[in-house]
């Protein structure tokens, strides 16, 4: 595990409690009503804005790189088969993709055998179709196994509000849970990465 990684999460959490994260939410709204109206054009740039961070998600979720392909084109599916029924509600069209996203990754995981292990060194790619992802493979793999020290809920925290870059209020809406409640996940979350840096260190040394 990487130290610079935990420090990089720290630093980029303290900066967002801090002054806040600029968001192009309104835009991707409007975006969203202009392809729920039937706009095709509006469809293709909310893809070309999504799905980068859509993968990065789900590749931190899932134990495959051809898992993560493969759900991250259901997502979209199941966003384009739905967008007629969006209806905005005060919730923001990013914290409603999502939630279509990690309801997908809870049903394949139910879908999978009890038995398979978390591949942790298998390195997420590039898939045929994917090709706006810019996704970086050793930070996903340091990611995902730095990740496999914390809880379920830590874990979804993290890759929310950094694999996927939502803000803590729309990981909030994601997870069902108050933003209050998110940024604690967080703040532990990185404080038990740290901890576990050390005690990998100490066994290196």
């Amino acid at each position: 595990m990487n130290a610079m990684l935990v420090q990089a999460l720290g630093d980029a959490d303290q900066r967002r409690a801090a002054f806040g994260v600029a968001s192009d939410a309104p835009a991707t709204d409007e975006l969203a009503r202009a392809a729920s109206a039937g706009d095709v054009e509006a469809v293709a740039r909310l893809y070309d804005h999504l799905v980068g961070p859509i993968y990065r998600y789900v590749a931190l979720r899932v134990s495959r790189r051809e898992d993560a392909e493969d759900l991250t084109q259901l997502v979209f599916e199941r966003i384009v088969r739905s967008l007629p029924r969006y209806r905005q509600n005060g919730r923001p069209f990013e914290a409603w993709a999502f939630r279509i996203a990690r309801n997908a990754i809870i049903d394949h995981r139910r879908r999978q055998r009890p038995a398979e292990p978390l591949d942790a060194a298998r390195e997420p790619a590039h898939g045929d179709g994917l090709d706006a992802v810019s996704v970086r493979g050793e930070e996903i793999r340091e990611l995902r196994r730095a990740i496999g020290y914390l809880t379920p809920d830590q874990q979804e925290a993290l890759a929310l509000r950094y694999a996927a870059g939502l803000s803590t209020e729309e990981a909030a809406q994601v997870m069902g849970r108050q933003a209050g409640s998110v940024r604690g996940l967080t703040f532990r979350a990185i404080n038990a990465l740290r901890r576990h840096l050390v005690v990998d260190q100490e066994s290196i040394s």
